[in-house]
């Protein structure tokens, strides 16, 4: 087997395709060649994956600036060009898509040969190189039921998720003396207005939840001021700039505050863990928002707006949530019904049934892009 997945720019796109990746390698023995871009994350972890990288030049077209559009809208043909020369070279036998700036040429590139094509969108509403190749995909792998209402032939299999996630026990205050324990992260850069709010609300939360410990992510940038607010207050509190065993930080908290990017909600619903979400409002297509509202219509997270994150809201919020313990219970039960343990291996099943298709057919696209 035969595969190109093509995307990339942030971990939420290369992460889950990695994810795919190596599925396809250990159960096919699949040769898996990637199309990215310079400006993406994929130059550096698809390489330490030990996965081939082909690179196109292309960038944004959604909320950039009009030269930018400009000059993506001419870049465009030649990365569709290059993504064809690519196809060429290595003959996939499908390729997958994962969004991303690389996702929308070489999609098309495929398409207009007529091979198979899977569409990979782990959020509620497809990004924008999904939306734009959503009709003539062979099929889509999506995370929630209502990202199907784009695509014309689709399955909801879950976001890839490291295993470790699903093997979390419920936190038990039994076990750490009865101290409540709050989760605080921002994703590997952390978030600056997370950040800030919860130096703000250190003295409320010392003063409402008497013996609550916090473990805080901070990222790089803030992490000496937000220690030393920490220090400052008096609070119990564990600092970090990165956290490597993310899983293990997991099964320690209560309680998460945190993005609600396409990775964290599927790693928060493997896991059954309530949250409070704080969706990115930068996000293309505030793509955040949609997500954090899907999971807090099921019960399972409270969605706090970024403009309402002063310190008193915040501070009464998570007071309410995790001085409750039956709520908290019914929150896990919730994000737990929304996990999918066998994401990968069904979209591994997905790829390989477009790889039977396509021999026995030849030919299973339609041809509206092929002019």
């Amino acid at each position: 087997m035969r595969v190109i997945i093509a995307g990339g720019g942030t971990g939420g796109h290369v992460i889950p395709a990695l994810a795919i990746a190596r599925q396809l390698k250990k159960q096919f023995s699949a040769e898996v060649l990637f199309i990215g871009t310079a400006r993406g994350i994929e130059t550096r972890l698809v390489p330490q994956a030990g996965f081939p990288l082909e690179l196109i030049q292309v960038g944004a077209l959604k909320n950039v600036s009009l030269m930018t559009r400009v000059k993506t809208m001419f870049d465009l043909p030649r990365a569709i060009a290059a993504s064809s020369r690519m196809i060429t070279d290595f003959d996939p036998e499908v390729v997958i898509g994962v969004g991303g700036y690389a996702s929308g040429p070489a999609m098309v590139a495929a398409i207009r040969r007529h091979l198979p094509t899977l569409a990979f969108e782990p959020n509620v509403v497809p990004g924008f190189a999904n939306r734009m190749i959503a009709r003539w995909v062979s099929a889509a792998a999506v995370h929630f039921e209502e990202t199907c209402r784009y695509f014309p032939h689709c399955r909801v299999t879950g976001v890839p998720v490291r295993e470790a996630f699903f093997n979390i026990p419920a936190a038990d205050r039994a076990t750490t003396g009865g101290i409540p324990t709050l989760l605080v992260f921002g994703g590997s850069q952390g978030a600056r207005a997370i950040n800030q709010a919860m130096i703000e609300s250190l003295p409320g939360l010392s003063a409402k939840i008497p013996g609550v410990h916090v473990i805080h992510q901070t990222g790089q940038r803030d992490y000496d001021r937000v220690l030393a607010a920490y220090q400052r207050s008096g609070i119990s509190g564990e600092v970090h700039k990165f956290i490597d065993d993310m899983p293990a930080t997991f099964g320690r908290a209560d309680l998460l505050v945190c993005r609600s990017g396409a990775s964290t909600v599927a790693e928060i619903a493997a896991a059954g863990k309530p949250a409070i979400f704080v969706p990115f409002p930068a996000a293309a297509d505030d793509h955040q928002n949609v997500n954090a509202r899907a999971l807090e219509r099921a019960g399972a997270a409270v969605v706090v707006e970024e403009s309402n994150l002063g310190a008193a809201y915040l501070v009464d919020t998570i007071a309410a949530l995790i001085g409750d313990g039956g709520r908290l219970r019914s929150m896990s039960s919730a994000a737990q019904s929304l996990a999918h343990p066998k994401a990968v291996e069904e979209i591994a099943e997905m790829v390989l049934g477009l790889t039977r298709n396509g021999r026995e057919t030849g030919d299973i696209r339609p041809t509206e892009l092929s002019s």
